[in-house]
């Protein structure tokens, strides 16, 4: 590119681009690369200039495709980047900005190239690109045949050995979305890659020792947020919002692989706000989150995931276990900090969801925190906002949920977290709730927005089994979540009569005829009804295990107690209802003994009497706990539900 090289429009008449892509073989040892890797460049701001500045270079990257089978040049630009980032270290300490400038120029080119490469061949013939040499045919390939694992090798040795300075700022950046890069192959291939060449070498050989220290690092830098330094502090041109120009063109590729890794390619752009707050901090949790999510070799599991799965905490002191030499320690309170700070993205969310499922030692930690409502609020925030989020971001959010609930202390706990002024549930005023009824009217209106609107597949099922996990710690529940889950029974109750009306009219306008089979009603009420015992199972467990706790509960249940008058004999519901129905007859026979015209005040004074005066033992106690394993037999039926709720009008509730 050259030292006269500063805007897009000049590239393709570039003479040392040409003479890289041409027809002449360039030795590792000619001046031309201090030459080439001598520029300064008007970085593009937006996404139109990124598409002139591949539309500008693609002329050059096809030539270089056409030509690098007899010049080798790719394999020579490679030698140079990494003959040079042998010295990186001591010019990071002796503040060597030119040597650092030409090493990053170098990677910004070969990571410009590859991703061209990579989307037009395959793996093998990458490989093959990488092995090509200015030789007589049949005398290459022996020296080089491994140039990708040595550069990927070097890439990695280069996030986890040079120091984060202003000066490297920008290389470390750049040595991250390069690998992002090589990973993207996954983007042109519609099956899972099992046999990865890259996968391969990234797993295995000489890059597997590095694997807990990359790890470590990419997840401090995710925790440190580093923002990209000003643009004074480079010799080369920088953009003043932060990233670089390869940032641009790789964090582009980065997306486009999130997208395949988020739940079947249905993904969303980061945030560009968050992008510019710390593009290194975002490209290396999307890195990490990557390899991560490597397939297991047939041999070997993923040595990445291993190492997320098992680290530990700084203040930690126990042993780690030899049969995993992938394990490191890691600051916990700045992690969780950082977890709490970054949840607006789902990138982030994804993590907090790795973390928690797969790593025990972090859920323990996070469990047992005091201040858990730092981390739960951007999360109801995100189940709040649903109309906002894209699918994947809410399902993560719902099942980080559904993990925390599985703990009784957690339970027990959100209900002791008191919080003033909620602004951004705008449904009603909130001067002061507690962070468990906060929890639950999010959740209860996540059910009914996917009732209404979205009818996702498993939404409503682990929204409820949340719910169901946390309904024997009720404590304290305010008045408006108290209502809003009896309102919840209530439109349930009233989709079941709809369908039973629906299925009634149905039969009898087919006596004596037999042109068109009938629906199937019978499965619709069989499904409409698992989620109601799903319901009347949560009312029951709370008030079987803290009755006395909740009187705006027994409160809402006496007001709409005509709801559960029909399902009193109903054969599926007659062993869950006792309890209710016993409840409900108790509380009846002393409002009637206080005679007519109650005040709220003294109604909720009775129920709060009564409910120290009814015997334990009268309750039968049928409380349920729906783990992540639990949840998955009502997926089946599941599907049934959400079909039978977009065939029938949905009630508009308040």
């Amino acid at each position: 590119m050259g030292a006269n090289s500063s805007s897009i429009s000049e590239l393709p008449e570039n003479e040392y681009l040409k003479k890289l892509a041409g027809a002449e073989p360039i030795s590792e040892n000619d001046p031309f690369w201090n030459q080439l890797l001598s520029f300064s460049f008007t970085t593009p701001t937006n996404s139109a200039d990124l598409k002139l500045l591949e539309e500008a270079t693609i002329s050059v990257c096809k030539s270089l495709v056409e030509k690098n089978p007899r010049t080798g040049n790719l394999g020579s630009l490679v030698k140079v980047f990494l003959s040079r980032t042998k010295e990186l270290k001591i010019s990071a300490e002796c503040q060597n900005h030119l040597f650092i400038w030409q090493a990053h120029n170098a990677l910004f080119i070969i990571c410009c190239l590859l991703k061209v490469f990579i989307s037009r061949m395959s793996e093998e013939e990458l490989q093959l690109h990488f092995t090509y040499e200015d030789k007589a045919p049949g005398s290459y390939g022996t020296e080089c045949e491994d140039l990708i694992e040595e550069l990927l090798c070097c890439l990695i040795q280069l996030i986890v050995e040079i120091p984060l300075l202003d000066i490297t700022y920008s290389i470390s950046l750049e040595a991250v979305t390069t690998l992002i890069v090589f990973l993207s192959c996954q983007l042109f291939h519609k099956e899972i890659l099992r046999e990865s060449i890259i996968h391969k070498y990234l797993m295995h050989g000489r890059c597997v020792p590095y694997t807990s220290r990359l790890v470590k690092t990419l997840l401090y830098n995710f925790i440190r947020q580093e923002r990209s330094p000003p643009p004074g502090t480079h010799v080369f041109q920088q953009q003043t919002d932060g990233g670089g120009l390869l940032y641009g063109i790789a964090s582009g590729v980065a997306t486009g692989l999130w997208t395949v890794f988020t739940l079947g390619g249905v993904g969303s752009k980061a945030s560009p706000q968050l992008e510019r707050c710390s593009p290194l901090a975002n490209q290396s949790l999307l890195l990490l989150l990557v390899l991560a999510n490597l397939t297991d070799a047939p041999d070997t599991p993923n040595p990445y995931r291993q190492a997320i799965m098992s680290f530990k905490n700084t203040q930690d002191s126990t042993a780690f276990s030899s049969s995993n030499p992938h394990a490191f320690q890691i600051n916990f309170n700045s992690l969780y900090t950082a977890l709490c700070e970054q949840q607006k993205s789902d990138q982030a969310t994804l993590l907090l969801y790795t973390l928690l499922h797969q790593n025990s030692n972090v859920r323990t930690y996070v469990l047992a925190r005091t201040d858990i409502e730092n981390l739960v609020l951007p999360i109801l925030e995100i189940l709040y906002h649903v109309e906002e989020r894209n699918s994947h971001h809410v399902y993560m959010a719902l099942i980080i949920l559904l993990i925390l609930t599985e703990d009784d202390g957690f339970n027990r706990s959100i209900h002791e977290v008191i919080l003033k002024n909620i602004t951004w549930y705008a449904e009603r005023i909130l001067t002061e709730i507690s962070l468990g009824s906060l929890l639950i009217l999010v959740v209860i209106r996540t059910i009914q927005y996917n009732m209404t609107r979205t009818r996702d597949k498993y939404l409503h099922t682990n929204c409820l089994a949340a719910l169901a996990n946390m309904s024997a710690q009720f404590r304290s529940l305010h008045q408006y979540a108290a209502q809003r889950i009896i309102s919840l029974f209530s439109l349930l109750s009233k989709k079941h009569n709809k369908v039973l009306e629906q299925a009634t009219q149905s039969l009898r306008g087919s006596i004596g005829s037999t042109d068109s089979p009938l629906p199937d009603y019978a499965q619709d009420l069989n499904v409409i009804e698992e989620v109601i015992r799903m319901m009347l199972e949560i009312i029951n467990s709370c008030l079987t295990n803290s009755l006395h706790h909740n009187p705006n509960l027994v409160y809402a249940l006496l007001y709409k107690r005509d709801l559960f008058e029909q399902f009193r004999t109903h054969p599926s519901f007659q062993d869950i209802m006792q309890n209710i129905d016993l409840v409900i007859s108790f509380f009846s026979s002393r409002l009637e003994q206080a005679g007519a015209e109650l005040s709220v005040e003294r109604v909720l004074e009775i129920i709060k009497q009564g409910a120290v005066a009814l015997p334990k033992d009268r309750l039968r106690n049928r409380f349920y706990s729906y783990s992540m394993r639990r949840e998955r037999k009502y997926r089946l039926k599941t599907h049934l539900f959400c079909d039978n709720f977009r065939k029938i009008p949905s009630d508009k509730t308040h």
